[in-house]
């Protein structure tokens, strides 16, 4: 039987342009039942996202150079609306914070963040994620009832 309040572990994808912060996260999302994949920049972010459909949540830097967070914030939300992102900095302000928040990001985290928050906050995205799916699906499955004679 499938228990509704478990469930199938999160794919994140994290994103940041400083290599041994991705793989120092990496290796500790990774005991704590994630999937993980890895993107140095907004380009190779965005490249990942189109790649692999099953992506919950978005850890995204703030600070990259090139295509910024809050840029990449922008066309994960135009092109891949139900993945969640949670924005990760260490150089927060409150400017740059409510432009996230505003622009739809899930949650806004400082660098480094305590690893039982960050789960929590992962936690709560895929659910919301995975909730919106549910709904679309019932909503199709919907149509196609009502459209049978």
């Amino acid at each position: 039987m499938n228990d509704p309040t478990v469930m199938n572990e999160p794919t994140v994808l994290l994103v940041d342009d400083e290599e041994p912060f991705v793989d120092t996260m990496t290796k500790r999302l990774s005991k704590r039942s994630l999937t993980v994949l890895k993107a140095y920049s907004g380009e190779e972010a965005l490249s990942v996202l189109k790649e692999d459909h099953h992506i919950d949540v978005v850890i995204l830097d703030v600070k990259m150079p090139g295509m910024d967070g809050i840029e990449t914030l922008k066309a994960i939300r135009k092109d891949f609306p139900l993945v969640e992102v949670i924005m990760l900095t260490g150089h927060a302000t409150v400017e740059t914070s409510i432009e996230g928040m505003r622009l739809g990001a899930f949650d806004y985290l400082m660098k480094p963040s305590d690893m039982d928050v960050l789960m929590d906050k992962v936690n709560a995205a895929t659910r919301k994620k995975r909730e919106h799916e549910d709904k679309i699906r019932e909503a199709r499955v919907n149509v196609i009832l009502k459209a049978r004679p």
